[in-house]
């Protein structure tokens, strides 16, 4: 009982204070998900320093529709993480806002027969009209496949993506960043937005193919060739399971920090505790993890923040 009681609740002072301090605080504040979150910056500062560990990183396109979309392109051209596994709405976020098109602040309690009517969609209360996002990408993908078709007729979706980044010149395009630090970013559903549609609908005039098995392929050698893995990791879905799917068969990560807003009763894998992937052998027993409830765009820019002060 003595060893139990050992670390008092300590009160903080916000007064001046960096956020690396504000971490800190809210270690030693011992209060509910700070405390969490103060534990995910300690561990994503030493999976960062590990030098000998390969960092994956994975997330859903919606945070890509707002200003995280910067944030993340920063880490990258930082060089936090060396694998990016996100979905195909990345890419159509990312591209879309590269070539030009605008995102507007709107509201969750807008009327959406409304918005329907005027060409605008809401993907929370982010506003995207038409023309900023499914028109620029139908007008700006298909010169580039048909250049990309002359040199070769089937690609996988890795190689196709790093080509899109090569072609941009937006310091905040994930893409962009990602191809300039020859970052590979792997999307298991490619298909699974409007970049893919349009894969879809050009393949249909065209001799085109996308290997998906070769990603697969290039996932399971990273995995294998790195004796340590760490990941952070936001929300669920494909993106979270790929990332822990490969690296079971190699023991599991040995570091894990998880973000997300669900709740694990419902059995989704979006809720699903990083301590339920212990017994899948996904993430090692002796792993260093934790799992933050919140939402990604306030608890992300904090943890980014911190890290760049401790680092």
């Amino acid at each position: 009982m003595d060893d139990l009681l050992k670390n008092k609740v300590k009160d903080m002072n916000l007064e001046k204070i960096s956020f690396s301090d504000l971490i800190n605080q809210m270690d030693s504040s011992g209060g509910f998900s700070a405390k969490n979150l103060a534990k995910a910056v300690s561990i994503l500062e030493d999976m960062i320093k590990e030098k000998a560990c390969k960092r994956f990183f994975s997330f859903p396109a919606c945070i890509i529709a707002t200003g995280l979309r910067g944030a993340i392109a920063q880490a990258i051209e930082r060089g936090l993480f060396d694998v990016i596994i996100t979905t195909c709405g990345t890419l159509d976020h990312d591209l879309a806002r590269a070539y030009g098109g605008d995102y507007f602040h709107g509201s969750f309690e807008l009327d959406d027969a409304e918005l329907r009517k005027t060409g605008v969609n809401r993907l929370g209360n982010v506003l995207v009209p038409n023309e900023s996002y499914g028109k620029i990408l139908e007008e700006k993908m298909n010169p580039i496949l048909e250049k990309l078709i002359k040199i070769k007729k089937e690609w996988s979706g890795r190689e196709l993506i790093h080509e899109f980044g090569k072609k941009l010149d937006d310091k905040n395009s994930i893409l962009f960043q990602a191809s300039k630090k020859n970052i590979p970013i792997y999307i298991p559903g490619i298909t699974d937005g409007a970049f893919g549609t349009n894969l879809v609908w050009f393949s249909q005039d065209h001799d085109f193919k996308i290997d998906l098995l070769k990603d697969e392929k290039e996932i399971s050698d990273i995995v294998f060739t790195n004796k340590r893995t760490g990941a952070l990791m936001i929300g669920g879905g494909i993106s979270k399971h790929h990332t822990i799917w490969w690296n079971q068969f190699k023991g599991g990560l040995d570091y894990a920090v998880f973000i997300t807003t669900a709740t694990q009763y419902d059995g989704s894998l979006s809720g699903a505790r990083l301590k339920e992937a212990v017994s899948w052998g996904k993430i090692k027993e002796k792993a260093k993890y934790v799992t933050v409830d919140g939402d990604a765009t306030i608890i992300l820019p904090i943890i980014l923040a911190a890290i760049y002060e401790k680092l």
